[in-house]
């Protein structure tokens, strides 16, 4: 074939069906093992799809290790419990996990000075410096292994390596996805399918109605051979001197958040969740490649200057860049109900609210396509507007959802119902049940020793 042509037209084949569960998770970043999790817990079988070769998505591939947006500012209390906790008390058991005790959150000169290299305070706060807040540092890698660890204690059939290929949908219910694997063309079947996979792959394919959304990429690294005690002394003692060559830096590296490096629970690895690049597609290949290409030459160059002009980064080297890229937005589910900025600026209370996130909750009918039947959205693509889901994309709300939408899917195979068809008051309960907050009762819902039991004996009041 020598020119292009518009279109090719693929012959019809047999697929084989590689498969079947109860319910069917299809993405395997944080919504979605949150989401296999519950369901499995709930006593469906549960058969969970991921295209990479690990668990975690943006949380570990993508390597954004801070968890944020769990903390009510509001009421002073974590908002965002269940499986999101689980993990940080597990990852924080392996001494991969870093966060501020409670004793040390709100605005002492020492825990500002202790904890805001490690991002774990509240960037939406208006006072300077920003307080401290509950917020969680942790290792990728470590990641991986405790969502392995939970796969194995949950018993959920994983399969790796799987890429979403289309949806199977007869009658206007879900009956499966096909995906593409190094094999074969294999089908996947389950009684209820739940689309964890960021960017509405499944809801999209399925023929449910959705927004186009855009937000900048990142090509997320770390460095390593830091000395963070030297690049902090620097930036305290020579303020000045500092603040010009961090602007220097974030002009180099592309643009980033106001702290362009911040400290792992790794002993001199930091984290640069930059550079930002934006007027790019999530959703086209071009796009993407444009992201690393000028991804990976914004970041030599400043790490070039960093080695050269900024104390504690001399001996600094490139660890690693994300395997995975880091796409904040692009479909957005249109469901049952659309969440609006609005919506969370209010703080709505919805009376159908199954979690939590920062100062906000999510309704379930925000997890429910029009026009599909048992089919499930929980994520970053769920349904809110673009102004919304910028606030509230995060990945312990993602979490929550998750854990919801598994729950929701037992419910209804247990009741013999749809998932638009179950009760959500024992949905409710049931999440309170097993750890989660809803978000559905006002008001504060934890006094110190019942916040010390929901994280973990081995984690609060005392700093891990």
């Amino acid at each position: 074939m020598n020119a292009p042509t518009a279109s090719i037209r693929e012959p019809a084949r047999d697929v084989k069906v590689a498969g079947r569960a109860d319910v069917l998770v299809i993405g395997g970043g944080p919504a979605g093992m949150a989401a296999a999790f519950a369901a499995a817990r709930n006593g469906a079988s549960t058969l969970l799809v991921e295209r990479y070769n690990h668990l975690g998505g943006l949380a570990s591939g993508g390597m954004v290790l801070v968890l944020d947006d769990m903390w009510d500012s509001h009421l002073n209390e974590i908002s965002v419990r269940g499986v999101c906790l689980d993990m940080i008390e597990r990852l924080a058991a392996l001494g991969l996990a870093s966060f501020p005790a409670q004793h040390e959150w709100g605005r002492s000169a020492a825990a500002v000075s202790r904890w805001t290299r490690w991002g774990t305070f509240d960037f939406h706060s208006h006072d300077k410096p920003h307080p401290i807040c509950f917020a969680v540092a942790f290792d990728p890698d470590g990641w991986k292994r405790v969502a392995l660890e939970g796969v194995a204690r949950h018993k959920v059939d994983l399969r790796l390596h799987s890429w979403f290929s289309h949806a199977l949908v007869e009658d206007g219910r879900i009956l499966g996805v096909v995906c593409d694997t190094k094999s074969e063309r294999q089908a996947l079947l389950g009684d209820i399918v739940i689309d964890t996979s960021g960017d509405l792959d499944v809801a999209a394919s399925a023929g449910a109605p959705f927004s186009a959304g855009a937000y900048m990429l990142t090509t997320v690294f770390r460095l390593g051979s830091v000395d963070t005690d030297d690049a902090e002394r620097f930036e305290r003692e020579q303020p000045e001197a500092f603040a010009a060559l961090d602007q220097e830096i974030k002009r180099l590296i592309g643009g980033s958040w106001a702290h362009w490096w911040l400290k792992t629970p790794l002993p001199g690895v930091v984290w640069c969740n930059c550079p930002h690049m934006t007027g790019l597609d999530g959703l086209k290949v071009e796009d993407l490649t444009q992201a690393e290409i000028r991804g990976r030459r914004h970041i030599h160059q400043a790490v070039d200057f960093v080695r050269a002009r900024l104390p504690g980064f001399e001996r600094c080297v490139i660890i690693d860049v994300a395997p995975q890229t880091g796409v904040r937005q692009t479909r957005l589910l249109e469901g049952d109900y659309i969440v609006t900025k609005e919506d969370l600026m209010q703080r709505k209370r919805f009376p159908d609210a199954i979690a939590r996130g920062r100062d906000y909750t999510t309704p379930y009918r925000s997890l429910l396509p029009r026009d599909v039947d048992n089919l499930l959205v929980a994520g970053r693509h769920y349904s809110a507007t673009s102004s919304a889901q910028k606030m509230s994309r995060e990945i312990p709300p993602c979490m929550a959802m998750g854990e919801a939408a598994g729950i929701a899917a037992a419910m209804a195979l247990d009741a013999g119902v749809t998932v638009r068809e179950i009760d959500v008051k024992k949905l409710q309960a049931k999440l309170r049940a097993q750890g989660a907050d809803p978000g559905d009762q006002s008001g504060p819902n934890a006094d110190v020793p019942a916040l010390a039991a929901a994280v973990g004996s081995r984690l609060l009041p005392e700093a891990a």
